[in-house]
């Protein structure tokens, strides 16, 4: 029998990657850990995306060029697939994540409160979901969203 554990694809492997929970295995272990479970680092980008929005204060994620880029992409049939995981990075290890987001907040919440906010949400999640250690969670807040601004919609066209 072997204990569980978690590796992660690495070097040329064709599973770089992701991270591999492994079960114990034998007849007389329980079904639910006999067996591997991979999990894709996108699959752990796309969790803290998710929780970090939840997040009341978080205008978004992505600083402004990622969401310049993404808010073309998204225009375009087919191409806005990567929406979620905008503005967040993460590192997985054997047993452990780290998670690097950035955002856009609110104009006049606290900033502290939100961060705080932001990374209990996403270690929560993140070791719910994948049960992975989540080391550390590191937020930049690259802009204030100001009530007065709206995003710049794109020209139409001339002719209606």
């Amino acid at each position: 029998m072997t204990e569980n554990i978690t590796s992660v694809g690495g070097g040329g492997r064709p599973d770089a990657g992701v991270s591999a929970l492994k079960g114990r295995t034998g007849a007389g272990t329980p079904p639910e850990t006999r067996g591997k479970t991979t999990i894709a680092d996108g699959v752990v980008a796309k969790i803290a995306g998710m929780a970090a929005r939840e997040v009341s204060g978080i205008y978004s994620l992505g600083g402004g060029v990622a969401r310049a880029f993404g808010a073309m992409r998204e225009r375009v049939p087919g191409g806005g697939g990567g929406g979620v995981a905008r503005g967040v990075k993460v590192e997985v290890g054997e047993r452990q994540a780290a998670v690097d987001l950035d955002v856009v907040v609110e104009y006049g919440v606290s900033i502290v409160d939100v961060a705080g906010g932001v990374r209990t949400n996403v270690i929560s999640a993140v070791e719910r979901m994948t049960g992975l250690e989540v080391v550390e969670v590191n937020i930049a807040v690259d802009d204030v969203h100001l009530p007065d601004e709206e995003e710049a919609a794109p020209d139409e066209g001339r002719v209606r």
